[in-house]
């Protein structure tokens, strides 16, 4: 299987990395400085955690349901939890509920612990069922 990610132009300009094991992904945003949205703290870009999640969970459901298209995102809500340091940045997605055209998903992003997570997401996603 290609790398779902090397799909989206916006997940190669920001070096996504994904490993996937079995029906789970991981991705990696690797820390670049053109990620510093706040550079007297530093702190990430809430944009570029905000696509990172998005990505992610876009990603999860083309994996579970491929299809010729991406899923595309009908609704996206970000919560940011804590302030992005100026480190890898690591995100995984499930999907809590799928019918024949829409999935509902949830994504954590974090750092150093997962138990410790900076952002989360919740978003639908339109399914292509033209296979």
């Amino acid at each position: 299987m290609t790398d779902i990610l090397d799909r989206m132009p916006y997940a190669r300009f920001l070096g996504l990395q994904t490993l996937i094991s079995g029906d789970e992904i991981t991705v990696t945003m690797p820390f670049q400085d053109r990620l510093i949205g706040n550079p007297m703290l530093p702190a990430l870009h809430g944009g570029s955690t905000a696509a990172l999640l998005e990505m992610t969970a876009m990603a999860q459901v083309a994996l579970i349901f491929p299809a010729q298209r991406l899923p595309r995102p009908i609704n996206v809500t970000v919560a940011y939890l804590r302030t992005g340091r100026p480190v890898d940045v690591f995100a995984r997605a499930k999907i809590s509920r799928a019918g024949r055209r829409v999935a509902h998903v949830q994504a954590e992003a974090w750092q150093e612990e997962r138990s410790q997570p900076i952002a989360s997401l919740t978003a639908h996603f339109l399914l292509d069922n033209q296979n």
